[in-house]
């Protein structure tokens, strides 16, 4: 009987042990069967370079961002899985869309981001000055804050002008900013760079609950850069040159509605250039954005056909002029809106 006892328990405890191997949850299962093969990190595209005809329209995160990857060993990894996150709590969506169980239909638990509401970001600003032009008044910074909200909120007057293909895509994300303060410093250094010297000589405030944005002459022709979610806390948020900042005072056309600020806040929450950094085969990860071949510049006719669609010219993360670009789409408010999870990268700044 001793014998017979042992042996059940035996059993009972090699159950247990399978049964502890298993995921325990539908996510867990999600998050294993989600395809990653086209993810990219680095990329060796090179159109915003800015060099030749169009310098003037030159955003430089993703080269801000090959020069962390290069720096940071660990970072890929870390964006890989921001990444796999991000798919699967999307994955659940669809699922829950569907009404299949344990993806948050049928009265089960909703997914990850339904119940977060409109998010409220606080926006620290840092004007750093080496004249009296770039030392940016109050009324501008003011202007960026409404431009952003309106952008974001979908409250943009110009949404309006969205051609029918893509009119029933243009979304409100249901992110809005705050003005949470204005930092100045007067600088001797006249131009900062790339390379996030001006984060090192004036660190950010709260970055984890924080959005961060510099304003300072960056040089080279260049509007502006972002940090991607999973960088280095030190150096989160965005710069931008202070004639690309706001819609009144010291701004520069034909990037003087402030939507610079609009394209790289796209960025800190995770969302790519619109044709992927790469030709028709790579990209941006959203369902609903057209692949294209790169970059538009200026005011594009309609329709603009590459890769055998038709170009989202007016989409905020191509390359086109500010009064020329005017929506977010559906499926890219879906993926920024993952930052926000609980287990998003983003997710302190979540009510």
């Amino acid at each position: 009987m001793k014998k017979l006892i042992m042996g059940m328990a035996a059993l009972a405890l090699i159950f247990t042990s399978c049964e502890n191997d298993q995921p325990e949850t539908s996510n867990e299962l999600a998050q294993e069967s989600i395809d990653m093969s086209d993810f990219v990190a680095y990329t060796d595209f090179h159109d915003e370079d800015g060099k030749g005809a169009n310098a003037e329209k030159a955003c430089y995160t993703m080269k801000n961002l090959n020069r962390l990857l290069e720096e940071d060993d660990k970072l890929y990894k870390k964006m890989y899985n921001i990444e796999k996150n991000s798919r699967s709590i999307l994955a659940k969506q669809a699922n829950a869309a569907k009404g299949k169980p344990g993806s948050g239909g049928g009265g089960t638990t909703p997914p990850p981001t339904d119940n977060l509401g409109v998010i409220s970001i606080p926006v620290v600003v840092t004007v750093v000055y080496s004249n009296s032009q770039e030392n940016i008044s109050q009324a501008q910074i003011d202007s960026q804050i409404a431009v952003m909200n309106a952008d974001f909120r979908k409250n943009n007057s110009d949404a309006s002008n969205t051609p029918s293909e893509f009119a029933s895509l243009v979304a409100d994300t249901e992110v809005q900013f705050t003005l949470a303060g204005v930092r100045r410093f007067s600088s001797s250094t006249t131009q900062w760079g790339t390379n996030d010297a001006v984060k090192g000589q004036y660190p950010p405030v709260s970055p984890a609950t924080t959005l961060n944005i510099w304003v300072c002459n960056i040089g080279g022709g260049i509007l502006g850069y972002a940090q991607f979610p999973g960088g280095p806390a030190a150096t989160d948020g965005v710069v931008v040159g202070p004639n690309y900042f706001g819609n009144t005072g010291y701004v520069s056309a034909p990037f003087n509605k402030g939507r610079t600020v609009t394209h790289e806040v796209g960025h800190y929450l995770n969302l790519r250039h619109i044709w992927g950094d790469g030709r028709c085969n790579q990209d941006d990860y959203v369902a609903d954005t057209p692949s294209s071949d790169g970059p538009n510049y200026g005011c594009p006719s309609y329709p603009t056909t590459n890769c055998r669609s038709t170009d989202m010219t007016m989409n905020y993360m191509d390359y086109t002029n500010d009064s020329c670009m005017y929506m977010f789409s559906e499926g890219q408010k879906s993926r920024l809106r993952t930052v926000f999870a609980s287990s998003g990268p983003r997710a302190a700044m979540a009510p």
